[in-house]
């Protein structure tokens, strides 16, 4: 906005000199033009001038991610972030979770009492935390890699960097975020899960990436598993499932995939959920990403970029936004095929060492 005392410059008299009739006609009317004019610019009811409006929340476009060119590891740009209050004030009705002095999540299981990251009990010592908007677990850690790319990179450091990132945007958004570890120590299952039914979050969002794929894929493999009984579960698998798929595309490398990738289920025997993350995380909405290919060097390449990292950070991100801002269904479901071979070990207490509370 303009100073309302901005000073006039001076300027001197002009020199008088005789004009004739003629003359003075012709400066009559140039004199009239130009006041005309000015008082036509002065008039605020001009109606050529009309005041746009802003766009309003719910019309943003979710995050996209626009290509700098084709076969690169350079990142590309990513929108703005969402204004920030987009998030409901957290539901503190859950037992809650203490915060130790050195950074440790434990949730509480009884008065005065918590689990420890390897199913241990200890006294509930910390910083109280009642609610969370998000719950963020990084798979994997301590003596659990999970899985390992051909060069060396470790799936517990990127799933840790990544859901550090993401915390950080949604915390600029408003929203309250716990994770699960806070650093690179064994955490199992069960404390995991309980750790977020124990905050009653929006959304329990377990970060990975992948390894043994089926074979060569067009495009990217990412894969989201939602609850069998959870249709919210279902819904946001199917936004993060679209939103990364379209942050990852525009990198063009040599992709690998499941032949059933995209947003999908996994049955037990009995018919319920396979992964103990999901099974364990019944009455909160949970979903298992796997967003790319570690054990792939060209995508175990884009891994080891923070650039590349931050693109998935922002996608989980606008996925995480559109879930809690408007009712889009999602979409990339696919009906799996049969699996018999195990997920794999680990989560359990067995090898479980507790970190310093």
């Amino acid at each position: 906005m303009l100073d309302a005392n901005v000073a006039q410059s001076a300027t001197s008299a002009p020199k008088f000199e005789p004009v004739s009739g003629k003359t003075r006609r012709v400066r009559r009317a140039v004199v009239l033009v130009t006041l005309l004019a000015l008082a036509a610019c002065s008039d605020k009811s001009d109606p050529s001038t009309v005041a746009v409006p802003s766009p309003s929340p719910s019309s943003r476009a979710p995050s996209t991610v626009t290509p700098t060119a084709p076969d690169t590891t350079a990142a590309p740009a990513t929108t703005a972030a969402p204004p920030p209050d987009i998030w409901p004030v957290p539901d503190t009705t859950g037992p809650g979770v203490v915060v130790t002095s050195t950074g440790i999540v434990l949730p509480l299981v009884g008065a005065g009492v918590a689990d420890t990251p390897c199913s241990n009990q200890a006294a509930a010592e910390g910083t109280p935390i009642k609610g969370a908007n998000v719950v963020l677990d990084p798979g994997h850690g301590g003596n659990e890699p999970g899985a390992v790319g051909p060069s060396g990179l470790k799936e517990k450091d990127i799933n840790l960097a990544i859901a550090e990132d993401v915390k950080g945007m949604l915390e600029a958004q408003g929203a309250v975020v716990v994770l699960t570890r806070t650093g690179d120590q064994n955490t199992t299952i069960k404390t995991r899960a309980e750790i977020a039914t124990a905050l009653h979050p929006q959304v329990f969002l377990s970060i990975h990436h992948n390894a043994e794929p089926d074979g060569p894929s067009t495009g990217p493999g990412n894969e989201a598993y939602y609850q069998i009984a959870n249709p919210d579960s279902k819904r946001f698998a199917g936004l993060l499932w679209e939103e990364i798929t379209s942050a990852f595309t525009p990198y063009g490398v040599a992709w690998v995939a499941d032949t059933d990738h995209g947003a999908k289920y996994r049955p037990s025997d009995n018919g319920g959920d396979y992964y103990g993350i999901l099974r364990r995380g019944a009455g909160t909405t949970t979903v298992l990403s796997e967003a790319a290919f570690i054990s792939n060097p060209p995508e175990e390449k884009l891994l080891a970029t923070e650039a590349f990292r931050h693109v998935e950070a922002v996608a989980i991100v606008a996925a995480l936004d559109r879930f809690v801002t408007g009712a889009d269904p999602g979409s990339g479901f696919v009906v799996p095929y049969p699996r018999t071979e195990p997920a794999g070990g680990g989560g359990g207490p067995e090898g479980c060492t507790d970190p310093a509370l």
